[in-house]
């Protein structure tokens, strides 16, 4: 094969840390890093996840924060996001409610039957009939989320009905049935403008229809005057509208709180990608961009820890030849060079996403092969000494060529056999390395048993 350059070899197939040398247990460690500090976000739908670091978006939560609380009024893309984010807690709301109100109204229409007179408890009968199905009909709405146009009519044209329904019952029955009814649908539409959560201009209707009502009804109420109508019409109009104010209140801080969660959530975010980033600086040698030992010491311990071993793996031990020699005749700076292209060459000859590669030492590369057993081993061992030797990296003070060329020693745990820690096979690996140098550089050597002792 030709001469193997540094651009093709490094460029071509780069080992930066960013996948950490194809190690994908790195890239899952800083994964979990990045999930358990962000684990809040689960809570959240993936929309709101996506704009959470739209830089629009984050713009306007600072604006809005930085401002008084009072002012805040979402828009746009902030808009759409509380109400995607609020909607199942309002829709839960509107539908027990709902469901309630048809219980207590079968509930009253029973004990008027049994407590009240015979005719007055069928007076109430049929405007009582109206309510039932107003209120089903607006929980059925409400059951998953439809167009705001719908939901609007749903919520204003149910809660009508209901007021209508509850004014009707007294009007029907007369007497101290009349106030009482209407005080009843005041006390109604009060406690749906305090406890749904709805855009401020549903609750204004909401509560313009109940006064309205109410002010007809007592208008035409014959035990009542009409100054006296209009008067308390305006005594209680005052009580919604503080609780229309309450309500907004609510939804302003509601929404503010929203914002904080956004913008904590964007903090987390950020400090979750910051770790990860120092988490691969830590595990990347700064030098040659590929892994460094200690990430391949944590490499070792998960891959033995998940039953590596068991399935057969091998060691490479590389190491460049006559490499002080290259410092001292051509400078550090082209020592510096030499490992980087000799690291670009490993690289590109494992296998991606598969073996694992880690600068070692000063010169030294450790090569980790799963699944590998003596021959591949081998195989891939001649194929990266080639390579380098290929490149034709100059090493004018070699003894051995005037190029840059690799020993490397070579340990293979091979399926069945008897169980050995990493360390070990480690330095049976280091073991052939030192036969490789000393039968005279530039060659592959195999450990065998009782070699130098291991």
């Amino acid at each position: 094969m030709g001469p193997l350059t540094y651009e093709t070899a490094f460029e071509r197939d780069p080992p930066p840390g960013a996948h950490l040398a194809s190690g994908s247990c790195s890239t899952k460690w800083a994964n979990m890093d990045v999930q358990e500090s962000a684990i809040s976000t689960d809570r959240v739908s993936p929309s709101t996840k996506l704009q959470v670091q739209d830089p629009a978006v984050l713009s306007e939560v600072e604006r809005l924060l930085a401002g008084r609380t009072r002012d805040i009024r979402l828009k746009g893309k902030l808009r759409l996001l509380f109400q995607e984010r609020s909607w199942p807690r309002t829709a839960k709301i509107v539908r027990a409610w709902m469901t309630w109100v048809v219980v207590l109204d079968v509930v009253t229409l029973a004990l008027n039957a049994i407590l009240l007179p015979k005719a007055i408890a069928l007076s109430m009968l049929l405007p009582a009939c109206l309510l039932p199905p107003a209120a089903m009909a607006t929980a059925f709405v409400w059951q998953r989320p439809r167009a705001q146009w719908l939901q609007r009519i749903s919520i204003i044209a149910g809660l009508f009905l209901i007021f209508l329904s509850v004014a009707l019952v007294g009007v029907s029955a007369g007497g101290e049935f009349y106030e009482r009814h209407l005080n009843i649908m005041l006390f109604v539409a009060i406690t749906a403008i305090i406890i749904f959560g709805v855009p401020l201009n549903w609750t204004v209707t909401v509560a313009s229809l109940a006064l309205g009502l109410y002010l007809v009804f007592q208008l035409q109420n014959p035990s009542l005057e009409k100054g006296s109508a209009v008067a308390a019409t305006l005594f209680f109009a005052s009580g919604i509208i503080a609780t229309v104010v309450a309500r907004r209140t609510m939804t302003i801080l509601a929404q503010k709180t929203f914002l904080l969660e956004l913008r904590d959530r964007s903090r987390v975010a950020e400090l979750a990608d910051a770790n990860a980033r120092l988490e691969r600086l830590a595990r990347t040698d700064p030098l040659t961009g590929i892994s460094n030992r200690r990430w391949m010491m944590e490499t070792l311990d998960h891959l033995w820890s998940d039953g590596m071993e068991r399935r057969g793996c091998a060691m490479l031990m590389c190491d460049i030849d006559e490499f002080k020699n290259l410092n001292d005749r051509l400078g550090h700076a082209e020592g510096d060079r030499c490992l980087v292209k000799v690291a670009g060459i490993i690289q590109s000859s494992v296998r991606r996403n598969r073996d694992h590669v880690a600068r070692y030492g000063g010169e030294e590369f450790l090569i980790v092969l799963p699944g590998v057993d003596e021959r591949e081993a081998i195989a891939m061992g001649e194929r990266i000494r080639g390579s380098v030797e290929a490149a034709s990296l100059p090493n004018p003070a070699s003894r051995v060529l005037p190029y840059v060329t690799l020993s490397i020693g070579v340990a293979a745990q091979r399926p069945g056999d008897e169980i050995i820690p990493p360390e070990r096979l480690q330095n049976q690996a280091d073991a052939a390395l030192y036969l490789a140098k000393q039968a005279g550089r530039n060659r592959v050597v195999l450990h065998k048993a009782g070699a130098l002792g291991t």
